[in-house]
């Protein structure tokens, strides 16, 4: 008998903003704000989310991943329906704590074999994990072989975003509060990437966020030359500096006719901040 395997993501991988026919169960994330709480995207959408941010100054959000005893439900759903096997593409582990989490809950559902993929990354590089193992699942390739190129898109693609402000990176503790407070004394604009083990990291600090977002195309630019990439571009309630962006990518490449853009979910813009935007690459093979 063949193995069925079902693949899990995660909300932060935003993979809501896609349109697929898959069946995907996702492990939700919780948005807080105030004294109010919000399951991302079944409660509150990207776009209402950041204009609950630009009519609300004083709202500071933040975020918490699946209670373990959900994601054991969502295990044993999968169990009902028939599947002996499951991957789950995490956010980098750098990032949450629902990687381990999601081991933790995986050791409590003996019927089901689990296996935990770190994407070390979030967004659009994490929801093409999901559906490019999702489509394999479906051919009836194995966990080795799904796992296997899950490993090739994780280690070639990067992503690299220029941040308005440093505030809310620094508040939920994805910076030092000393870098935060130089930054936002000297109105720094960093540009930042995910680095190869799945941790935000400093590339280059910059003094305003037109010259960041110039620094984030540079870049694009020079790592993708000579290669054959699919390009993304991520943002945080940014559609001009997305359609500036696009329009810059298919003046260097006229063949480029569709460039792939999506919104930071809720969680994930909590911890980015408005306006953030992200512009990355994969490599192809």
């Amino acid at each position: 008998m063949s193995d069925k395997i079902a693949i899990v993501a995660c909300s932060n991988s935003c993979l809501d903003y896609f349109d697929y026919d898959y069946e995907i169960p996702i492990f939700r994330s919780t948005l807080h704000l105030g004294d109010e709480d919000y399951l991302d995207y079944v409660d509150i959408s990207a776009d209402d989310f950041y204009q609950r941010l630009e009519q609300d100054k004083s709202i500071f959000p933040s975020s918490s991943y699946m209670p373990l005893g959900q994601m054991i439900e969502i295990y044993e759903d999968l169990v009902k329906k028939g599947y002996n096997k499951a991957i789950v593409i995490s956010i980098s582990a750098k990032m949450s704590g629902i990687y381990n989490a999601a081991q933790m809950a995986a050791n409590e559902v003996e019927e089901l074999d689990v296996t935990v993929f770190d994407s070390k990354t979030l967004a659009y590089p994490q929801a093409k994990m999901a559906l490019t193992a999702s489509k394999m699942a479906e051919e009836g390739q194995s966990v080795e072989s799904i796992i296997n190129e899950l490993a090739y898109i994780r280690d070639n693609n990067r992503v690299y975003f220029a941040v308005n402000t440093l505030t809310y990176l620094v508040k939920n503790g994805r910076l030092s509060n000393a870098s935060g407070f130089i930054g936002n004394t000297l109105k720094i604009k960093p540009l930042l990437t995910i680095s190869p083990d799945g941790a935000v990291e400093t590339v280059e600090k910059i003094r305003t966020f037109k010259k960041a977002v110039e620094a984030v195309l540079d870049r694009y630019f020079d790592e993708t030359a000579g290669h054959n990439v699919e390009p993304f571009v991520i943002h945080a309630n940014n559609p001009e500096v997305r359609d500036y962006i696009i329009n810059r990518l298919q003046e260097a490449d006229p063949s480029l006719k569709d460039v792939f853009s999506m919104p930071l979910t809720a969680v994930v813009g909590a911890h980015a901040g408005p306006k953030t935007i992200g512009l990355g690459y994969y490599i192809k093979k």
